[in-house]
């Protein structure tokens, strides 16, 4: 059996049918019940159309070798964390985040919500999976249903001082997925009038993707921000673990900006702290960290990673650009929804915009990450790092060059033949200056050396 297509680097995931089915599940179900050697697991799931049926297969296959399945029915992925968390069991997630309706996939995780990624039990589940219905035991676990929602929404609350904010009028797009079931019932424990745009779970996506990356997915949010007059506006993808705000002038803010506000507020809290934050977030956020007297610590890109060294290091928060907040005291997992939490209690605390609020966090300019197809990315970045020989060179992920005003990473997809740019500097035309050299430089147009001045 070839899984090459649907084990990917951190998750399985695939179009249904096509890629991943329900015969392909319940091997899954049962290899990772044997993997995790839990007499029980979690399983929560998205809203679908494919995930009943997947939720149904998974559990056949663990149940079928006299494991326990906890069905947690319908949960955005940082629920189900909590979940692992909180009741320290093994669990998986139906969803494929924010892919087209036709996709689906599953996440895992170890009780405690620790990670499982390619080097920390994938391969092992995968290779399992390759000895076919060998693997299927004829046993008869059982099945029982929890509901967590308002353990969940204890939790998150714990993040802040709610009895401490004052009243504000925040626009919610959860796009028909999983934050619709999760973030109303925060927002009602707040003094927060909410505008929710598109709160309905419905599988089907029928208003636009859930993909809050895309500015394209963006503007309904944007536009009711500024008809209602919000102070701000939260985007979250389809499994809610991610969030992306933007201020009460619809202007995006960063994950790299988010980062740094939140390690901004956690640092009052825990003075001296470390912080983790992964290499393509901006020079802003290690620059805050220091600045309010944390200690920065610099990660690989992927949650495993970040996991993994908040652990090794006992750091109380991690960010990535890409929208992904990681608490210490949320099991070391991510959840958007208390980022965003975090940001409304500092933004309640201000009582001043979220625009002038973020402002001094503004000091860069950033190409955001761009993907070029090349036939041997290893080699185009070997080639790069001699062109860019003159910078600071670093090899945690893929390769990063850093000069005085400007810097750039590149690193290979690990699931395509992809090369992922990307480009900070101080001044616009230095950051289009630099961005157009090295996407020449990939794409094979590049005439000469590249050159740091």
């Amino acid at each position: 059996m070839d899984l090459s297509r649907v084990f990917k680097a951190y998750d399985v995931r695939g179009v249904v049918p096509d890629e991943l089915d329900a015969d392909l599940v319940r091997l899954i179900g049962a290899a990772f019940a044997t993997w995790s050697g839990a007499p029980e697991i979690l399983v929560g799931r998205d809203c679908r159309l494919s995930s009943p049926q997947l939720a149904a297969a998974l559990t056949e296959g663990a149940t079928s070798l006299g494991i326990d399945v906890v069905d947690l029915g319908l949960a955005s992925t940082d629920l189900l964390y909590f979940a692992s968390g909180s009741l320290d069991r093994p669990g998986i997630m139906i969803t494929a985040s924010h892919n087209p309706k036709e996709y689906n996939g599953l996440k895992f995780c170890l009780a405690g919500a620790k990670p499982v990624g390619e080097d920390s039990g994938l391969g092992e589940i995968r290779a399992l999976v390759e000895k076919g219905d060998e693997i299927l035991g004829t046993g008869h676990g059982s099945v029982r249903q929890q509901n967590v929602l308002d353990a969940y929404v204890d939790h998150v609350l714990t993040f802040i001082d709610a009895e401490r904010m004052r009243p504000l009028t925040v626009a919610a797009d959860t796009a028909n997925g999983m934050g619709g079931l999760v973030v109303p019932p925060v927002m009602q424990r707040l003094p927060v009038t909410l505008h929710h745009l598109y709160a309905e779970l419905d599988g089907t996506f029928p208003n636009h993707p859930a993909d809050p990356i895309d500015p394209a997915n963006q503007r309904e949010l944007k536009k009711i921000v500024l008809e209602h007059g919000a102070d701000a506006g939260m985007a979250f993808d389809g499994d809610a673990d991610r969030v992306f705000l933007v201020d009460e002038l619809a202007g995006d803010v960063s994950g790299s900006l988010l980062t740094a506000l939140v390690a901004a507020s956690m640092l009052e809290r825990e003075p001296g702290a470390k912080i983790v934050y992964n290499l393509i977030c901006s020079w802003t956020v290690p620059e805050v960290i220091r600045e309010h007297g944390g200690i920065p610590i610099r990660a690989r890109v992927g949650h495993s990673f970040i996991k993994q060294v908040m652990a090794e290091t006992g750091a109380v928060f991690g960010g990535e650009h890409s929208g992904h907040y990681y608490f210490r005291d949320n099991y070391k997992a991510d959840s958007g929804l208390i980022a965003a939490v975090i940001a409304l209690g500092e933004l309640s605390r201000s009582e001043r915009p979220l625009s002038q609020l973020l402002q001094p966090y503004r000091r860069y300019l950033s190409s955001g990450e761009i993907n070029s197809r090349v036939d041997d990315p290893r080699a185009k970045i070997e080639e790069i790092a001699d062109a860019f020989r003159d910078g600071r060179q670093d090899r945690l992920d893929g390769l990063t060059v850093e000069f005085d005003d400007w810097w750039f990473n590149v690193r290979p997809s690990n699931t395509e033949p992809l090369l992922r740019l990307n480009v900070e500097a101080k001044t616009p035309d230095l950051l289009a200056a630099k961005t157009e050299e090295l996407l020449a430089l990939i794409k094979g147009e590049a005439e000469g050396e590249g050159n740091g001045s």
